[in-house]
């Protein structure tokens, strides 16, 4: 059975992927948005209040996590025309796994969110910031990038079934903004009121951001922010994640 479902996830993987290859300047936009709020808030607006060191090494990874909580209106998009086109009816009437288009569509997401780190570090390093960290703790720094992206990710999805309509997506998305702007991406939580400062620190991208800033050995790192890093995207994907299996479930019932 776990074979069957791998193989179902793998299709509608596959199927996805196929949509990069017909659309491919949807995918380029969402790999050129989060390099121009890069290069805005490091030259245009930069310069972080209470940053010590140079601003871009601050920025930078601030950035990458910002970059993994927004962009989720194209998944969010392609789940709701599915649902309005009758593609995922048609799915659930054949003999597939139950589920599988949604861990299909969260797969081809989690490959382009790679692919989107991988040209943010890059851009990253020809404006000069470097990972001074070892090889291991860079490595884990991607990994708790991708995490929070998962995490994400499930959010995205389950609030794409509730809103159920494409029009409707951009409403819903307006509430992921929250989560990106008041976090430590841009500036620390203590250049901010104390009110702030608080609801800054408590903010789950704050604390993969601060998490890793310290792996890649950058300003703004400190330790011990490396558990909460893990364990927020855990919470997030334990109610998430099921929420939006039993509500792809319940669909058309």
């Amino acid at each position: 059975m776990t074979t069957y479902a791998l193989t179902d996830s793998w299709t509608m993987t596959r199927r996805e992927l196929a949509h990069w290859a017909r659309q491919p300047v949807q995918l380029i936009v969402g790999l050129v948005f989060p390099v121009m709020l890069l290069v805005m808030f490091g030259y245009l607006v930069g310069g972080g209040r209470d940053v010590r060191g140079d601003y871009i090494d601050y920025l930078v990874p601030g950035m990458l996590a910002l970059t993994m909580a927004f962009g989720l209106e194209g998944t969010m998009i392609a789940v709701t025309q599915d649902l309005n086109k009758g593609v995922i009816d048609r799915f659930r009437s054949m003999p597939m796994a139950n589920g599988a288009v949604l861990v299909g569509r969260s797969t081809a997401d989690m490959l382009q969110s790679a692919v989107g780190l991988a040209v943010m570090i890059g851009v990253g390093c020809a404006l000069g910031w470097r990972a001074n960290g070892s090889l291991g703790a860079f490595l884990g720094a991607i990994g708790l990038l991708l995490l929070f992206r998962f995490a994400m990710l499930w959010i995205g999805i389950h609030l794409a079934m509730v809103a159920g309509k494409p029009e409707m997506v951009q409403a819903v998305q307006i509430l992921v903004w929250p989560v990106g702007f008041l976090s430590n991406a841009f500036a620390p939580s203590d250049s901010m009121p104390d009110w702030l400062g608080t609801v800054v620190e408590w903010n789950p991208l704050s604390q993969t951001a601060t998490a890793v800033r310290d792996l890649f050995a950058t300003p703004g790192g400190e330790p011990g922010h490396i558990w909460p890093a893990i364990l927020w995207p855990l919470v997030l994907l334990a109610v998430f994640f099921p929420l939006a299996v039993r509500r792809f479930g319940r669909l058309g019932k």
